[in-house]
C-alpha cells in the first residue's frame, strides 16, 4: 500500500489508566491523524499484553489460563480433538468465512480500550483522522510466555509455534477488517520485543528464517484485510530481518538505539527505497521525558539524519518516509508522564515537519 507518512505521529500500544476514556482524549488530542486504541493494563491480567489474543486457543481447549500463567495442554485426553477443532476454524477464516474469522476477534473483557475506541470514533466522526491504528503481540513475545506442561517455552516446539501464528495472523485480519469497517485504512502493528532474543546465546535456535516466516504469515493476513503492517521493537536487534519481511513500518526506540541502525544502513536504505516506513521512537517512555524538549529530541533525529545520510540514506527521501512514535507504550507509567510523552511526541513531529 502506498504510505508516506511524512512525520505524522501516533502512539505505541499502553496506557496508564482504568477508564479508556481517559486514555482515548490523550491520545485523540496529540495523536489526531493516527490515533491509536490504548492498552490498559492497569485493569487486570485479563488485559495483559499476552492473554488478550489467546481466547481462541483457549476456547477450542488448547490453552489454559490460571491466574497470571498460561499453558498448552498438550498432555489433555482431548488434545487430538481440540486441535482437529481449531484447524477447522482457521481453515474457514482462511477462506474468509465471517463467523470463523469473528471467533479470533478480542474480547471485550480483555480489550476494554479498543471497544470504547471504536465507541469513541462513531460518537466524534472521523473528520481529521487519515489511519486508524491496532496492535497486537508478536508470535516471539507469546511463545517464550506460554510453556507446555514440562514447562517448555512454546515457540521450541513446531506445533505449538504453528497454532501461535495462526491464532495472531487471523486475529490480525480480524482486527484490521473491524477497524477499516469504520471508513478509513488501518495501520496494524506487532508489538514484538521478543525478537531481541536472536543471536543470543541462550536462544541459538531461533533463526533468522523462523522469525521472517513467522511475522510474514501474520502480514499476509493483515494485508488481505488491505491493511498497513508494522512491527514495533524496543531493543537493538538485527534489524535487517524486518526490512526482509513483507511489512511497511518498522518501528524502534532510537531514544536509546539510534545507533543500531547503523550496521544495518545499506538494508535500510533498500527498504526506503521500495517504499518502506521507519517509525523513529523518539520521545522516551522514562523520566528523561521530564528533560527533554521536543528541540532536544529533534536535535538528536538530526544527528541520526547525518549519519545515515553519510551512508547513502539522502536526508530528503527518509524525511517523507518516517513517522514519529514514543519509545514503547506507557502503560506502566504515572498518567502526568504517560501526558507529558504524547505532548513531546506532537510536538516533534510538528518540528518534522517543519523540515520537509
Amino acid at each position: 500500500m502506498y504510505f508516506k507518512p511524512a512525520g505524522l505521529q501516533t502512539g505505541i500500544g499502553s496506557m496508564p489508566y482504568i477508564n479508556p476514556k481517559d486514555a482515548l482524549e490523550i491520545i485523540f488530542e496529540n495523536m489526531p491523524e493516527i490515533p491509536y486504541w490504548p492498552q490498559l493494563p492497569l485493569k487486570g491480567s485479563a488485559e495483559g499484553f499476552v492473554f488478550q489474543f489467546l481466547t481462541p486457543l483457549v476456547e477450542a481447549g488448547l490453552i489454559q489460563i490460571d491466574g497470571n500463567k498460561a499453558f498448552f495442554c498438550t498432555d489433555s485426553m482431548d488434545w487430538e480433538e481440540s486441535l482437529t477443532k481449531f484447524y477447522s476454524i482457521y481453515l474457514s477464516a482462511v477462506e474468509g468465512d465471517q463467523q470463523a474469522i469473528d471467533a479470533f476477534a478480542l474480547p471485550p473483557q480483555a480489550a476494554s480500550g479498543f471497544y470504547a475506541y471504536l465507541d469513541y470514533i462513531e460518537e466524534k466522526g472521523i473528520k481529521g483522522v487519515r489511519y486508524l491504528k491496532g496492535h497486537m503481540a508478536g508470535p516471539l513475545t507469546i511463545g517464550f510466555n506460554l510453556k507446555d506442561p514440562q514447562g517448555k517455552f512454546a515457540y521450541y516446539n513446531d506445533q505449538l509455534r504453528d497454532l501461535i501464528v495462526k491464532t495472531l495472523a487471523i486475529h490480525g485480519r480480524w482486527q484490521a477488517n473491524r477497524l477499516s469497517e469504520l471508513g478509513l485504512p488501518a495501520i496494524i502493528f506487532i508489538d514484538e520485543p521478543g525478537i531481541g532474543v536472536y543471536g543470543k546465546s541462550d536462544y541459538i535456535t531461533v533463526s533468522k528464517e523462523m522469525i521472517k516466516s513467522d511475522l510474514d504469515e501474520i502480514f499476509e493476513q493483515i494485508h488481505i484485510a488491505k491493511a498497513i503492517a508494522g512491527v514495533h521493537s524496543c531493543d537493538a536487534i538485527d534489524w535487517s530481518i524486518l526490512y526482509q519481511c513483507n511489512l511497511e513500518i518498522v518501528n524502534l526506540d532510537v531514544y536509546s538505539f539510534s545507533d543500531s541502525l547503523l550496521p544495518f544502513a545499506s538494508e535500510l536504505k533498500e527498504f526506503i527505497n521500495k517504499g518502506g516506513v521507519l517509525a523513529l521512537g523518539i520521545v522516551p517512555t522514562n523520566e528523561s521525558a521530564l528533560t527533554e524538549t521536543a528541540q532536544s529530541l529533534l536535535d538528536r533525529l538530526k544527528t541520526l539524519f547525518s549519519q545515515l545520510a553519510s551512508r547513502g540514506i539522502a536526508t530528503s527521501e527518509l524525511l517523507a518516509q518516517i513517522m514519529i512514535t514514543p519509545a514503547c507504550g506507557t502503560g506502566l507509567l504515572e498518567p502526568d508522564l504517560a501526558v507529558r510523552i504524547h505532548n513531546l511526541t506532537k510536538e516533534v513531529s510538528a518540528k518534522v515537519k517543519e523540515m520537509l
